[in-house]
């Protein structure tokens, strides 16, 4: 049985992530939070104890890392004695904390693929560019890495999983996963998250997966509207996105892709943004002599997302509309969750969005710890059993519901 957790990152999904492995320290054992920026890390420590999130009592360590530096990562794992790594750092830090993992036989978690600072979009499929290439050198040391362990990429790779499971075998033609924040935050323009990371997604090619091979798109060139529980009428975009990059070879599925809803005012600001050069990753030379990165400087006048949670109202409905034959009949089942902000930031202090992302890396935690999930290898989510997950998350602030012909009602096995 594994124990003892660090968690990497100091942002508003690491205060989630925080918050929930105190929840379960009786599981999971010993908490340390690192980051670039401590006081950050003591203050998520401050606030965990103040909430008083631990089971069992405890406190959480806090540490100053560069992530990026593989042996300092690799000292911090030794010392805290931790065997399980929650990386909800920057994506830009994902292969070094992989590394420090597979040197140390910590168990390895992220929520996001990995990217390079100065590259966007690369091309498909995007795990085959990093993650993947690191796949034998975990399976030859024994380490387990869940890569895209968040809600998504995550728990909807899991409902993929799950979902394809109820139909006839082999009958699945699409799967739709739909991520709709039907909330405010009262603010004249932020991201949920990371603005860079939210803008690198969206600036470059979309790719989706379409009649077994890979599609491009303009971003906002192809919407849909749905009708969906909760949130109502919704429309969305088609996007790329993480999970499709694994789901398409993990999944016999001929058609998977990824959809997000976007208000007017964000589209009209992000393309305002986008044509006048602000959201580009390469560096250009101001006037005065000093080199900056456009997007960088978007990123440092935005406001930082984990200041979000306390304004935010409304909820969020993310799920995978699948179709296939059931019994023999055309049938279509929506997996989904429905979070509120303001619950959200009652338990933990933060906003919808970073809980979302930041309770199913937890569960994937709790699974390695006893023994379900630690499976010696890298995978992605869809590759594990979504059973013991689904059955997690349900207690855990996350609740999976299914419609289909049957009516709404909570999923689980």
């Amino acid at each position: 049985m594994k124990r003892n957790v660090l968690i990497i990152g100091a942002g508003g999904v690491a205060q989630v992530v925080a918050h929930k492995c105190a929840q379960h320290n009786d599981v999971l054992g010993n908490i340390t939070i690192a980051a670039r920026t401590q006081a950050k890390c003591d203050a998520i420590a401050a606030d965990v104890a103040k909430r008083g999130s631990f089971k069992v009592p405890a406190s959480i360590a806090t540490y100053q890392l560069d992530a990026l530096d593989i042996e300092a990562t690799k000292r911090l794992i030794t010392d805290t004695n931790s065997q399980i790594v929650i990386n909800v750092g920057s994506a830009f830090v994902n292969m070094s904390v992989l590394q420090a993992c597979i040197d140390t036989g910590a168990a390895y978690i992220d929520t996001a693929i990995h990217e390079q600072p100065d590259k966007i979009c690369e091309n498909p499929p995007w795990y085959a560019n990093y993650e993947w290439q690191r796949k034998d050198a975990c399976a030859a040391n024994g380490v387990t890495a869940i890569l895209g362990a968040g809600f998504d990429p995550g728990v909807v790779n899991a409902y993929a999983r799950a979902g394809v499971d109820l139909f006839d075998a082999g009958s699945v033609t699409d799967i739709d996963i739909i991520d709709i924040n039907a909330g405010s935050h009262g603010r004249w323009f932020a991201t949920n998250f990371d603005p860079e990371i939210n803008f690198r997604e969206f600036t470059g090619v979309v790719y989706s997966w379409q009649n077994r091979q890979w599609q491009t798109n303009a971003m906002f060139e192809v919407k849909r509207t749905d009708d969906l529980p909760v949130v109502g009428v919704q429309d969305s975009y088609l996007s790329g996105h993480d999970e499709i990059h694994s789901l398409h070879k993990n999944l016999d599925v001929p058609n998977i892709r990824f959809w997000m809803g976007f208000s007017e005012h964000y589209k009209n600001v992000f393309t305002v943004l986008n044509k006048l050069g602000l959201l580009s990753e390469q560096p250009v030379t101001t006037a005065e002599g000093q080199q900056v990165v456009p997007l960088k400087v978007v990123k440092a006048v935005l406001p930082d997302p984990s200041e979000l949670a306390k304004d935010y109202t409304g909820k969020t409905c993310i799920g995978d509309k699948i179709r296939g034959t059931r019994a023999g009949q055309d049938a279509e089942v929506f997996i989904y969750n429905v979070v509120d902000h303001q619950d959200a930031y009652r338990e933990v202090g933060s906003q919808g969005i970073s809980y979302t992302a930041g309770v199913p890396p937890v569960a994937a935690a709790i699974l390695v710890a006893q023994g379900t999930w630690d499976c010696r290898t890298m995978v992605n989510v869809e590759e594990l059993d979504p059973k013991p997950f689904i059955n997690l998350l349900n207690n855990m602030g996350l609740v999976t519901r299914i419609q289909d012909s049957d009516g709404d009602r909570v999923l689980a096995f």
